[in-house]
């Protein structure tokens, strides 16, 4: 049976991933800095590490202990408006490169959470416009704050890892992620503001764990970002009129339909053959019971 190690694994997406994965047959290793508590039985097929990613020798020692078929990173500290930007930067950027790192040592191939945040627009101090749209995996990386910059590069240390260790690290370039039944986005809002830093994108949490499913499964070679994304909008309406009304103006070269998504997923639907299936229109309401990885 294979192994995959899940860093981060009792965070929001990390849960959904873990679930994933124990669903679809794997031994999971759930990695965090907490332990939900030793009281708690953990599911068949799910071990729990509580794990300090940024310290080097802890890192080595819990993927030289699971010795996994893949690595799974999502542990990050997320919002630079409620966290510290040198904290943020510790964190991320240790993390991530002794992982990356201790992973490619061992010929481990690696798929981690970078964001469209990378690009630099959603914590932007002014919305600003992107270069074309939609934006695709080559458009510029030009992030304003730390969260966005950790992200960028966690991208240059996997490129760095498969340079150096001949592994492939795949970089999921992760929309603003929603949760069934927990929407924060979506039911055709008319605010143009609170999303404009994305450009309304989003994705489904459960598309998102079918995403890393499928960069698990898929053979790459060197280093590969990957915008995940929803098809469309969750504005209901034309993208590229909500932009216009924003900026008053579109880039020089806008090639949208109706509500697209800003964010191209072309080149996952190409390359890692997923397709997102979850739409706010019927999901941000969904009765779903979030994934529990304990017993009772």
């Amino acid at each position: 049976m294979s192994t995959i190690l899940v860093t981060g694994g009792l965070g929001r997406l990390g849960r959904w991933t873990v679930d994933h994965f124990v669903e679809a047959g794997w031994n999971v290793t759930c990695v965090d800095v907490d332990h939900p508590g030793f009281g708690q039985t953990p599911r068949p097929g799910i071990t729990f590490r509580a794990v300090d990613l940024t310290d080097a020798g802890e890192t080595r020692a819990i993927v030289e202990e699971s010795a996994p078929d893949h690595v799974v990173h999502l542990a990050a500290i997320p919002n630079p408006e409620v966290h510290a930007g040198p904290r943020i930067i510790e964190n991320n950027v240790m993390s991530t490169y002794n992982v990356l790192t201790s992973a490619g040592r061992d010929g481990i191939p690696v798929t981690w959470a970078s964001s469209e945040s990378a690009y630099g627009f959603p914590f932007a101090a002014k919305p600003r416009l992107p270069e074309y749209l939609p934006i695709d995996e080559n458009h510029p990386m030009e992030p304003e704050d730390p969260y966005g910059a950790s992200k960028v590069l966690g991208e240059e240390l996997a490129a760095m890892v498969t340079r150096s260790y001949d592994v492939p690290v795949v970089s999921l370039r992760l929309s603003n992620v929603q949760y069934p039944g927990n929407y924060s986005v979506g039911k055709g809002t008319d605010d143009l503001h609170r999303g404009v830093g994305n450009f309304w994108s989003y994705v489904d949490g459960r598309d998102v764990t079918r995403a890393i499913e499928r960069a698990v499964d898929t053979d790459v070679t060197g280093h590969e970002p990957f915008i995940v994304a929803a098809d469309e909008n969750y504005l209901g309406r034309s993208t590229a009129d909500a932009v216009k009304e924003w900026f008053g103006r579109l880039p020089q070269h806008c090639d949208l339909s109706g509500d697209e998504s800003a964010l191209s997923n072309e080149k996952a639907k190409t390359v890692l053959r997923w397709e997102p299936t979850h739409t706010w229109r019927t999901a941000a309401d969904e009765e779903v019971t979030a994934p529990r990885l304990t017993m009772g």
